[in-house]
């Protein structure tokens, strides 16, 4: 019996600032951003979106599908949690319909968490196969304005259904882990945006990706050769090219610069025009893989490399099941991005700087988002959600 990934779905906010916007006020080349960081647009949340409603619509064509009562669990993973007890995920679970038997908790480690949440998953249906997970990533990267981070800010959910004999990528059972601490990228408690040294960041997830794939090769038969692709965690596409050359060069693989591209490229087209999603944004490559992929990714083996600042790192593996194309939400997902609002600066502005209630009172959202669920108001410090 496999277990892997049986459908998967993912949402983003329907405004977004192009990046070449941001370069003019800057007044630097938009090319720094396009070419230097791989980066194109940003999406940006609506005042009446969060973590929630986005994980809700990331969800919403699962169960739709395969409705409320095969639900066992949900796992919500992020780094922008609503709130410090209550799990965002039991929002999900009424906005979604989930039954009272279906459990719920909320996993968080920096980007790494929707891993964790993929893998006890998978132990949960290995343990009882006629059991459906439902796995939801969601966050919202923030950065302070004029900073090196600023550009990769970005949004999204992605939404996957954990099941026995799945119908898009099983899981195999081998990974590799690296733990360390470290304070390369935090957000403390009275923050709400994060604080990142990038240079030294960027160098420990190098050194994690090394570390990762030496314990991989420890207890899989596999080896760099056998896989087609790669998935890596995206806070900028251009990471995960310099990731895979990191990668590659270890591995004295001897492939061309063209192809090592060739094996990261179609995993970059979603969060390119999205921005960074933290816990989401592997996941989000790995939609953009299968919907874009230049050829039949049947049988193949896609290689996955997890990383989380602070830091915990995950390298596994996973082979594309025949037929997956059959299972893919292609369509939806592209009207989606195309149907998106550019905003000026100053919108973007807006955006950024819109009210966060924290007094107490109430608080009513005005309706901005064009996705079925919608953070109504914020009453007496209670969160108040509606289905449009």
């Amino acid at each position: 019996m496999s277990v892997g990934i049986d459908e998967i779905s993912f949402y983003t906010s329907n405004y977004f600032l192009d990046l070449r916007t941001l370069a003019e006020v800057q007044q630097i080349e938009s090319e720094k951003y396009y070419q230097g960081i791989g980066q194109e647009k940003m999406s940006m949340a609506a005042p009446d979106e969060d973590v929630v409603t986005m994980a809700a619509n990331a969800a919403r064509p699962l169960i739709e599908r395969v409705g409320t009562d095969s639900i066992s669990t949900l796992m919500f993973a992020t780094e922008t949690g609503v709130d410090q007890s209550k799990a965002a995920g039991v929002y999900v679970h009424r906005l979604l319909g989930l039954t009272s038997n279906c459990r719920v908790v909320e996993l968080k480690q920096a980007c790494y968490s929707a891993t964790a949440a993929i893998q006890m998953a998978c132990a949960l249906v290995a343990r009882q196969p006629e059991k459906k997970v439902l796995v939801v990533a969601s966050d919202i990267a923030r950065y302070d304005l004029d900073t090196s981070g600023e550009a990769t800010q970005g949004c999204g959910a992605v939404a996957m259904l954990i099941t026995a004999n799945p119908r898009l990528v099983e899981i195999d059972a081998e990974v590799g882990n690296y733990t360390e601490d470290v304070m390369d990228f935090w957000r403390p408690n009275y923050r709400s945006t994060a604080i990142v040294d990038g240079k030294y960041s960027t160098k420990i997830y190098l050194k994690s990706l090394k570390k990762a794939w030496e314990s991989f090769s420890e207890v899989s038969a596999l080896a760099f050769d056998d896989f087609s692709h790669f998935c890596y965690h995206l806070p900028f596409s251009r990471m995960a090219e310099k990731a895979h050359k990191h990668l590659s060069k270890l591995n004295k693989a001897g492939l061309s610069l063209e192809q090592i591209e060739n094996q990261v490229e179609d995993t970059l087209h979603y969060n390119r025009i999205i921005g960074n999603s933290y816990t989401a944004s592997m996941y989000i490559g790995l939609v953009s893989l299968l919907e874009n992929g230049k050829k039949d990714l049947a049988g193949n083996k896609v290689g996955f490399f997890s990383y989380g600042s602070g830091c915990v790192a995950e390298f596994f593996s996973g082979t594309v099941v025949p037929g997956y194309e059959k299972c893919l939400h292609t369509l939806s997902h592209r009207n989606m991005l195309e149907a998106r609002q550019e905003v000026s600066y100053d919108e973007y502005l807006n955006l950024y700087r819109h009210p966060d209630p924290r007094d107490g009172e109430h608080h009513d959202m005005p309706t901005s988002t064009q996705g079925r669920y919608r953070l109504a108001a914020i009453s007496g410090h209670k969160r108040e959600y509606v289905i449009c």
